[in-house]
């Protein structure tokens, strides 16, 4: 008899938790939750872009268009985004390495290097420009090497490229190294018993498994790329029509108070952003799909 009570409690129990979780009564406040979140989403993200459209759309689609048309502005539109995925595509292949590295190895120092893959993250973006500067310039320590071989990094499109890769280094790192901790060597394993090469192993097993992963730190790197300017303009040299990056062309623009021209450009660029992140967000979806559904 006890245990027949006992059962009926639980199932008693069961069932009103069910009805819980049918009814979304489980969290309790949820409409004020939800409340909070539309009006801190509101105010933090929906309204500034609003405000920028708004501001960019008094010029007219005539005066949009031709101030993006500008040479200048067109320059600075080919220069950051090529930059920016020429640095998603460097750390997408090395940042995948470093995080097999943490990963799949047991070696002295490995907790100081994976504490060192956050400090693009800590150091301020001013700190890191002037550290590249210092160091790349035709006189500094590393780039009086590449001097010798007629190669300036430093207040060129090759400087822009290098700072945008510290920068954006961490996002393809921690986006990959849990992926990699959760996958079990036993796949790896099993393929290398069925007579698959490490090469095949990695394409055929490994990857399939690491993209969606690292298509998502690529977005993140991508996004964060083509809005940098703290980093990049100490080593840009910021020449107009060769190094001379999109979020400078907004600064000067205000500074002109050109107010709508910036919010054009700036409305261009979270434009293009937007069409990049979300083919890369559709491709994540249909490659996660395909993983689940194997």
């Amino acid at each position: 008899m006890p245990n027949a009570s006992n059962q009926t409690i639980a199932d008693r129990r069961t069932k009103s938790v069910r009805q819980g979780l049918f009814k979304g009564h489980i969290l309790p406040g949820f409409g004020l939750s939800l409340g909070v979140t539309i009006l801190s989403l509101s105010l933090l993200v929906l309204l500034p872009f609003a405000m920028m459209l708004w501001t960019a759309s008094e010029m007219g689609l005539a005066g949009f268009i031709e101030t993006i048309r500008q040479p200048q502005v067109t320059a600075a539109i080919v220069l950051s985004l090529k930059m920016a995925g020429l640095a998603t595509l460097t750390n997408l292949i090395f940042g995948t390495l470093v995080a097999w590295v943490l990963v799949r190895y047991e070696f002295w120092g490995k907790s100081l290097m994976n504490a060192l893959v956050d400090l693009p993250f800590a150091l301020p973006t001013a700190v890191t420009g002037m550290s590249l500067a210092t160091l790349y310039a035709p006189n500094g320590l590393i780039g009086q090497w590449f001097a010798k071989f007629d190669i300036q990094v430093a207040f060129t499109p090759l400087g822009i490229w290098l700072a945008l890769v510290v920068v954006s280094f961490p996002f393809i790192v921690r986006a990959v190294q849990p992926v990699l901790a959760e996958l079990s060597v036993e796949f790896e394993e099993a393929a290398a018993v069925l007579g698959a090469g490490r090469l095949q192993t990695f394409r055929q097993v490994i990857l399939p498994e690491l993209m969606p992963a690292m298509l998502m730190g690529a977005g993140m790197m991508f996004a964060r790329a083509t809005g940098e300017y703290g980093s990049v303009i100490f080593i840009a040299g910021n020449i107009p029509m060769q190094s001379e990056i999109l979020p400078l062309i907004i600064i000067s623009k205000l500074e002109q108070f050109d107010v709508q021209g910036a919010a054009a450009v700036a409305l261009f660029m979270l434009i293009i952003s937007f069409i990049i992140l979300f083919a890369i967000n559709l491709l994540q979806w249909r490659l996660s799909k395909r993983v689940v559904a194997k």
